[in-house]
């Protein structure tokens, strides 16, 4: 008689905000992994639980209890999935524990990198390998070319491409990675308030018929803070009137693909992979 063996491989989603998580445990599992959550309260989604094996729910300014919750469940492979906005550092509702602030005081400065690289860092020495997010989403990285019915115009194929060039030398500089133009004017810049904000930002400044770019950072490190758009991003794109959403191919990654493109063929918005003239 075989016993059951119980070295199924096991997975640790450290999850933010966002679609993200959802669709990392849904992948991860049809790898054979068994996925164990660590929900960043107040940021993961609440829905998140009914997508994986476990889920525990931790405070994201708790480091030290992160790292325990982790090693608790015998997790040595996780992927950081989901937005942990910066801004929450800034906000006192959080409160870091003592891990949390010697992590922030051994930095440099809080460029987003420079947070994410020193957690990673943290986490290796505690035995927890953070993996490259493509592995549990490559199906949802963004191809090449247009994914709707509707193509850009002559004129919203140059706002791309002005902004194409401006969204990587912000990415160069750790600012952000989404720009807004219109008529190969920039209407805003991503920086700490998230995608969201600047479509919302840019758009209405624009008027109607503005061009959202998302780019990866020129150095991007695949463990984190990989580019992604979903439903959310259309929302918001509907909300103010803009046209059309280009990301970059392979780089970017598109969350509910399908039901994404149909909502945005109905609201006659232009999703557009792309990868520089």
């Amino acid at each position: 008689m075989t016993s059951h063996s119980h070295t199924s491989k096991k997975l640790g989603i450290i999850a933010g905000a966002g679609e993200l998580p959802i669709a990392i445990a849904d992948e991860a599992k049809t790898f054979g992994y068994a996925v164990f959550a660590v929900a960043l309260e107040p940021l993961a989604d609440k829905a998140l639980s009914s997508h994986v094996d476990e889920i525990q729910w931790v405070n994201v300014g708790k480091f030290g209890k992160l790292i325990d919750t982790l090693q608790k469940h015998g997790i040595s492979e996780a992927v950081m999935a989901g937005k942990v906005s910066k801004t929450l550092l800034y906000k006192s509702k959080i409160t870091p524990d003592l891990r949390a602030v010697k992590l922030l005081f051994s930095l440099k400065d809080r460029k987003d990198d420079s947070i994410l690289l020193a957690i990673t860092r943290e986490l290796e020495q505690e035995g927890i390998r953070l993996l490259d997010i493509t592995r549990f989403s490559g199906s949802l990285l963004a191809s090449e070319g247009v994914h709707t019915k509707r193509k850009p115009t002559e004129a919203e194929w140059k706002d791309i491409e002005f902004g194409w060039k401006i969204a990587k030398e912000i990415g160069k500089l750790d600012i952000g990675q989404t720009v807004v133009i219109r008529e190969q004017a920039v209407m805003a810049v991503e920086a700490i308030e998230g995608t969201d904000e600047a479509i919302r930002r840019g758009g209405a400044l624009a008027g109607e018929g503005a061009v959202v770019i998302k780019v990866s950072k020129p150095e991007q490190d695949m463990r984190f803070d990989v580019p992604a758009v979903g439903p959310q991003t259309l929302h918001i794109m509907k909300e103010v009137h803009a046209k059309v959403l280009a990301v970059e191919t392979n780089k970017c990654l598109i969350l509910n693909k399908d039901s994404l493109i149909e909502e945005a063929n109905k609201a006659k918005i232009t999703i557009v992979g792309y990868s520089g003239s």
